[in-house]
């Protein structure tokens, strides 16, 4: 694998093939790409809605009526659509749930590493809650990481991807009920294989120079 060739080759996809789908082999793989992602103090504050038929993309493409329906295609269009959710509030069931699960795992030879990975977690939940006051937003930024990590497996796997700000969370929310459950929407995400037409394929790749933005020291 050449990761350079793969990064150069990746890119937000506008136009799917609405014929072609992900194999079930590679689909399993992207949910594993979703499960596995890193995140501070394995806090794992995500939750994955998916979508591979057309009820299913018509229900996800709610969130592109209105001011967003430029973004429907990318939707309706695409093998698999991901609507991704970061959790709203990390209470102490669910660290608890966390915890438990990595004791079921085998993370812990002892109680007292069961007990100093739970304290340590809690003290940094607590620092952005108390302190820092950012909570929400520090649980975002662990689901960005796992998009990132989505992005670029994905990618690996041949497998095109369209990442969309440009979603009505709002309505997303409430199409699935995530608020009452705890979540609330992000972003979401298309896969799918490329469309010969698609004009984003045959521009350039542009990014800043690496001596711009690099330093070694």
């Amino acid at each position: 694998m050449n990761l350079t060739e793969i990064l150069n080759n990746r890119y937000s996809v506008k136009e799917f093939d609405a014929t072609k789908k992900i194999s079930d082999a590679d689909f399993k793989q992207v949910k594993d790409l979703l499960r596995l992602s890193p995140s501070s103090v394995n806090l794992q504050p995500w939750h994955f809605l998916i979508a591979d038929t057309p009820e299913g993309k018509a229900r996800i493409a709610k969130g592109t009526q209105g001011f967003f329906h430029f973004n429907t295609p990318k939707v309706l269009d695409a093998s698999h659509v991901i609507v991704i959710a970061a959790r709203t509030n990390a209470d102490y069931a669910y660290m608890t749930s966390i915890l438990e699960q990595e004791d079921k795992d085998g993370r812990f030879a002892a109680q007292e590493f069961k007990d100093q990975m739970h304290g340590g977690r809690m003290l940094f939940a607590d620092i952005h809650k108390y302190d820092l006051k950012d909570l929400p937003h520090w649980m975002e930024k662990q689901v960005y990481l796992n998009m990132g990590s989505l992005l670029l497996g994905v990618a690996a796997l041949g497998i095109d991807a369209c990442p969309m700000e440009g979603v009505d969370v709002k309505a997303l929310d409430e199409e699935f009920g995530l608020r009452e459950k705890g979540y609330t929407a992000l972003a979401v995400v298309s896969l799918g294989y490329r469309k010969d037409s698609d004009f984003n394929a045959a521009l350039p790749k542009s990014r800043l120079p690496e001596e711009e933005i690099i330093t070694v020291l």
